[in-house]
């Protein structure tokens, strides 16, 4: 029973009495009502009286101040030794750009310790302030709806997940990509077994998923990745599907045509910002930015968007002099790292992957996020993870009927 219930209950028993300032004032009916209705509450909610209360919240208060003082000295002799160990980093990954040359790089070009570890106590919550809201991170449903809402676009779903898979091995033959690299990035990136519509922390149909990134699809493309590949590859897109409509007829090349309509105003609008990750991030988070993001949904252009993903990053290496065929690991410490420290990782000796933390390939906040690089601390040991990953993934069902598929077409 709430309190709520039982004051209205003792209330209906008060006689009546008029004016209502003369009955508050001096019913003795009233006084015996509020005594009841409080010591019924204090036993319900089992409430300490007020002065205990106060008591209660200052004591809560000085412990939370006490661990407060304590995490910050502890914080503040971690950042002592952090703060110039990543400065080095970044000083000694500008320099390596500055060369302009990926080849001749030796130990001494890099930070050869590993970053230090915080072991202090952790930062405590203030036990009477309100958690500030996290920022929600926009899901399928978002991708969708905006997509509808800002260019009146709805994706043209696959009528089974095959169907995305056999589109997504056409492309990735087209563009030279091989099996063993698209099935094996898949695996890692999707888990093994991830639809089309796969979206990062969302793998599993649990009560308690949360999404953590806008990562989606069997490449885990981020929203910004959907804005800057129109803007730099859109052309491309756009000549695909061309080519599908002057094959098509009836309903099919109408349709085709109202997708490159559309698919072209959402290009001007990735074209709109110079051609850099942080201004195409900032559309990305935009309600159009995120609307283009539900391109990879559509059974025409998601798998284009994939596979443009890893081609760019096989077209980096072969301009920069690799002529040979990229395993799927390290075609994923590019996609991992940015093309520029990915491809760092595989111009490596071998005895160099030995030695240099994977703490150089990585901007601060990235690597401690990322308990994967951090646990597998030099070059060696996460391209080994890697592999040992797409190994045990590869077995799963998806990866293995997208293999099948390969062999194919």
């Amino acid at each position: 029973m709430s309190a709520l219930f039982v004051n209205c209950e003792i209330s209906k028993k008060l006689p009546s009495f008029t004016p209502y300032e003369t009955f508050m004032k001096r019913s003795t009916w009233a006084a015996v009502a509020l005594s009841l209705s409080c010591a019924v509450v204090a036993i319900l909610f089992d409430a300490p009286p007020a002065h205990g209360a106060d008591h209660d919240i200052a004591k809560r208060q000085a412990v939370y101040r006490e661990k407060l003082t304590a995490y910050a000295h502890a914080f503040e002799a971690y950042e002592a030794l952090a703060e110039p160990y990543w400065k080095s980093i970044s000083k000694k990954r500008s320099k390596r750009r500055a060369r302009g040359s990926f080849e001749h790089l030796a130990a001494r070009d890099y930070v050869l310790q590993q970053p230090p570890i915080y072991s202090g106590p952790p930062k405590p919550m203030n036990p009477e302030g309100a958690p500030s809201p996290a920022k929600d991170i926009p899901v399928v449903a978002d991708f969708l709806r905006e997509a509808k809402a800002q260019f009146g676009f709805v994706p043209e779903t696959p009528a089974s997940e095959n169907d995305y898979k056999r589109a997504y091995v056409i492309a990735a033959r087209a563009a030279g990509l091989t099996a063993a690299q698209c099935v094996r990035i898949y695996a890692f990136e999707s888990g093994g077994d991830g639809k089309y519509d796969v979206q990062a922390g969302l793998e599993y149909d649990v009560p308690s998923a949360r999404a953590i990134s806008t990562a989606l699809g069997y490449n885990q493309l981020l929203s910004t990745n959907s804005v800057e590949l129109l803007a730099e590859a859109g052309d491309e897109f756009v000549s695909n599907l061309r080519a599908k409509a002057n094959a098509a007829k009836g309903q099919r090349k109408d349709a085709l045509l109202r997708k490159i309509a559309i698919l072209r105003r959402m290009i001007a609008f990735s074209r709109s910002v110079p051609d850099r990750w942080n201004d195409h991030a900032r559309l990305a988070d935009t309600p159009k930015g995120i609307g283009i993001h539900a391109l990879n949904l559509d059974v025409d252009i998601g798998p284009l968007l994939q596979v443009r993903k890893l081609l760019t990053s096989v077209e980096f290496a072969k301009r920069h002099g690799f002529d040979g065929s990229l395993s799927a690991a390290e075609l994923e410490m590019m996609n991992l790292t940015g093309d520029g420290s990915g491809f760092e990782m595989v111009m490596m000796p071998d005895r160099l992957r030995e030695k240099i933390p994977t703490s150089n390939f990585f901007q601060r906040g990235g690597y401690e996020r990322n308990p994967v690089a951090a646990n597998n601390n030099t070059v060696a040991k996460l391209i080994a993870a890697t592999n040992a990953k797409m190994d045990t993934e590869a077995q799963l069902n998806g990866a293995r009927t997208l293999a099948t598929l390969f062999e194919k077409f």
